[in-house]
């Protein structure tokens, strides 16, 4: 009894809240604000949420802000407890590779043993369970390349979409002439005979084992793994859960309908399905 008399001083105690707020922020929650617009039109520039941090293990604690870990990496995946990766479809807040201090949100379309092929604005997953797992779960969406089966485009959340007046193609040989383009050209002739500037028809990734390939949902506006490669899973931090508060910086008002709504819901209604804002660049 005297212990837990204690511990209720202590917690009421400025040190005891501190403590009490970095464990919720190093193990439990983070927030988490939407910088750019590559996720549109499921999550908005300034939306501010929640991140699940144990969604996929305990990733090692950092300092908020500073960035700094708070232990070693013991495990040498980033996690203290190493849970399952994310699984496809999954939105993810992750670590960017080329600077882990920086914190993208995007959604897993391929997980490690994947082959992903994007061309002429369309996506399409050779996954690696196989033949038979493709046919059985994507009975709609199967193309063949290359002699290979593939599933064109099987992520069907709302939010996710192309801007037909968009040249990606001039963004992506702009990248690819400087080094900054992950995939690499390749040829189907299922695809057509027209032959891009680097000799292919289309781009070809093959996910590395423990790896995660990661697009925007707003495909023609996303910097993403396509430019810079697969995302180790000792990077991975955890799962976007609700928006606790939006704003729309062009109206310069609150988002009041997305306040409180849980990330599942933004990306499956409707009613929350929106583009506020035109001005869309790669982000």
């Amino acid at each position: 009894m005297i212990f837990f008399k204690k511990l209720y001083r202590f917690c009421q105690s400025w040190t005891g809240t501190v403590v009490i707020v970095l464990l919720v922020m190093f193990f439990f929650m983070q927030a988490f604000v939407i910088p750019s617009g590559s996720m549109k039109n499921t999550l908005l520039i300034h939306d501010f949420l929640f991140v699940k941090k144990f969604s996929y293990g305990i990733p090692t604690p950092h300092i908020p802000w500073l960035e700094i870990p708070v232990l070693p990496d013991f495990n040498k995946n980033g996690h203290l407890i190493a849970g399952s990766g994310p699984k496809r479809g999954d939105i993810v807040v992750f670590r960017y590779p080329r600077d882990t201090k920086q914190h993208f949100v995007k959604r897993c379309v391929g997980v490690g043993g994947d082959k992903i092929v994007y061309a002429n604005k369309t996506l399409y997953v050779r996954m690696h369970e196989g033949d038979e797992f493709m046919r059985t779960h994507y009975p709609q969406d199967l193309v063949k390349l290359g002699g290979e089966i593939y599933v064109k485009e099987p992520y069907k959340e709302k939010g996710i979409h192309y801007d037909p007046k968009k040249d990606i193609e001039s963004d992506i040989s702009a990248h690819f002439n400087i080094g900054d383009f992950a995939m690499s050209p390749t040829y189907f002739k299922e695809l057509g005979d027209q032959i891009g500037f680097n000799g292919g028809n289309a781009y070809v990734f093959e996910v590395p084992k423990d790896e995660y390939f990661m697009m925007g949902d707003n495909r023609d506006y996303s910097y993403d793994s396509r430019f810079w490669g697969s995302v180790p899973y000792k990077f991975i931090e955890g799962e976007p859960w609700f928006v606790y508060f939006s704003w729309d910086d062009n109206k310069g008002i609150v988002r009041w309908e997305r306040i409180g709504r849980s990330v599942e819901t933004l990306e499956n209604n409707d009613a929350y399905i929106h583009d506020y804002d035109e001005n869309d660049t790669l982000g």
